[in-house]
């Protein structure tokens, strides 16, 4: 299981639950991303890490985290995203934040999905390198690549930003104009971004949003992304109230040294921690 450097607790109430997804069977490229919860909960160990985050926020002693364990990946992909979404609901019927652990990101569509059914406004940010807007991908409509559309075409997210995006299609981009997606492109970025949201706000980060120079591990490497400084800096400037997160997307297959897996439990925390100042 995993600890995030000590604060894990074993308790039947808590304020954040972790729970993983090892599903990548919508990977359109690289298999591996399945491996990810296990590799972001063995680099969390509290033998490399400790519990605080940048803003002075004690893990340990300053909230109750718990990991959940994996969601159950057998069966077809419909049966997994219906297990996604009772499981996410149950976290949220707590009163709790969920923190899912990827898997490919097809996972959030059903994330969101569990999301809406509590939130009837939520905004959504979401980190990536690739919009992730396809009406499909190779005749799959849940792919990967597709999350963000289905998410939006049915209503799910009142509002998405979209930030680090560098591989945008001319698909994807009238898919965008058309839902008012406001994607902020890596081109475009040339000092701190200070985000604010007035619904309440899910997270979702693909961890190729960072450029392959700080997460190798990732199926798709698309040059010229945001550094983890860039990212960390994102999230302690939000303004916004924080109600989910989701980081997916690591291949450990392809991760050298373990640095992508202990670049998401940073971010992880460094959100964690946003979420307890917020509490």
């Amino acid at each position: 299981m995993t600890d995030f450097g000590g604060a894990i607790k074993k308790s039947q109430e808590y304020d954040v639950a972790i729970i993983g997804i090892p599903f990548d069977e919508k990977s359109c490229y690289l298999k591996g991303a399945s491996k990810g919860p296990q590799a972001i909960r063995a680099a969390s160990t509290g033998r490399a890490i400790n519990p605080w985050t940048e803003l002075s926020v004690n893990l340990e002693k300053d909230g109750v985290l718990v990991d959940l364990g994996d969601v159950d990946v057998s069966g077809d992909f419909l049966d997994v995203f219906s297990q996604i979404e009772k499981n996410v609901l149950g976290i949220l019927e707590k009163e709790a934040v969920p923190v899912v652990l990827g898997g490919d990101h097809s996972v959030s569509y059903p994330v969101v999905k569990a999301f809406s059914r509590k939130y009837k406004a939520l905004d959504i940010l979401h980190f990536d390198a690739h919009p992730d807007l396809y009406e499909e991908l190779y005749g799959d409509r849940f792919s990967h690549a597709c999350p963000f559309a289905r998410i939006m075409e049915e209503g799910l997210g009142q509002n998405l930003v979209q930030v680090g995006i560098r591989a945008a299609t001319g698909q994807q981009r009238e898919k965008a104009l058309k839902h008012g997606v406001r994607m902020i492109e890596m081109k475009d970025i040339r000092e701190n971004l200070s985000l604010e949201f007035s619904n309440p706000l899910y997270v979702s980060f693909d961890m190729d949003a960072l450029d392959p120079a700080f997460a190798p591990g990732v199926s798709h490497h698309e040059a010229g992304g945001l550094s983890t400084r860039q990212v960390l800096n994102i999230i302690h400037a939000l303004n916004a109230d924080i109600v989910g997160l989701d980081v997916v997307e690591v291949n450990p297959e392809r991760d050298v040294s373990g640095i992508t897996a202990a670049a998401a439990v940073k971010i992880i925390k460094e959100v964690i921690g946003k979420i307890i100042i917020q509490r």
